[in-house]
């Protein structure tokens, strides 16, 4: 053989001892690739076989929970009334029989931050003869403050006093009845739902053999609550004459009592045991 011979043979050598080099180095990593994956495979039906020996499903139970308070607190709203000629001095007199209002009700023990101003209206009034265009008369400010009276049994003294500092500009409406501590009520009725949803639970539970397992969500849904009105007040409602606000002062206010509701969804793994 000759030398230009050999000269040709030997990169011929060299490029198949690459390309076997290469093929053997992309089998290696195919094999460790692919020997992850089989190891993967294997070991997560076995992690699913466990948890499925340990868990069957799910248990979701509603549940509706009720207390009973008894009200407290009454609410109730104070407006003034006044007209003028112009709305300057309709204004003024409003202000000031308003304050007057106000001052008594701090007499009978009622908060300043427990009185809330809540509407003030100023409108035109007009007489409308039967010929010829209405008539301007005057201006009427009307002035509106919510007020809370934290101890019932001083609610009739508190609206006595306001109509009868206020005199006939007074009007009172929108009286109701509040519970105070109304966070207690309700936490109350919460517990008193999520026991009602898991003897429910239970029950199911026990009748299909599979023990009841840890709760994984709790959600509540609606709160309710009924409050008494007091019926014998509502004379109260828009005019009071001055001279009835002894009688007023004098009537007992009935509480009654209210009742508040809550209804919770609870949801259950269902355990399956050994």
């Amino acid at each position: 053989m000759t030398d230009r011979a050999r000269l040709q043979i030997v990169p011929a050598l060299l490029a198949a001892c690459l390309a076997l080099l290469l093929a053997l180095t992309l089998f290696a990593a195919y094999s460790l690739g692919s020997g992850g994956r089989s190891q993967a495979a294997v070991l997560a039906p076995a992690a699913a076989s466990e948890a499925t020996a340990r868990t069957y499903g799910t248990i979701t139970m509603t549940g509706t929970g009720e207390a009973t308070g008894v009200p407290d607190q009454l609410s109730f709203t104070l407006s003034i009334s006044r007209k003028a000629d112009d709305v300057a001095t309709a204004m003024d007199q409003a202000t000031a029989t308003m304050r007057r209002a106000l001052g008594a009700l701090a007499a009978k023990g009622v908060l300043r931050k427990d009185t809330r101003s809540t509407g003030l209206s100023i409108d035109p009034e007009y007489d409308y003869p039967s010929y010829g265009p209405p008539v301007l008369t005057g201006y009427r400010v009307r002035q509106t403050v919510s007020v809370l009276v934290r101890d019932l049994r001083d609610g009739g003294r508190a609206i006595a006093a306001a109509v009868r500092a206020g005199g006939n500009a007074t009007r009172v409406s929108g009286i109701g009845l509040r519970i105070g501590d109304k966070d207690a009520l309700l936490a109350d009725a919460r517990e008193a739902a999520v026991r009602a949803a898991t003897a429910k639970a239970q029950q199911y539970a026990d009748a299909t053999g599979q023990p009841l397992g840890r709760v994984l969500t709790v959600k509540e849904g609606s709160v309710a609550a009924r409050v008494p009105q007091p019926q014998l007040l509502t004379r109260a409602m828009g005019y009071l004459p001055t001279a009835d606000t002894a009688a007023l002062e004098a009537l007992p206010i009935r509480a009654g009592r209210s009742d508040l509701s809550v209804r919770v969804t609870v949801v259950w793994a269902l355990d399956g045991g050994e």
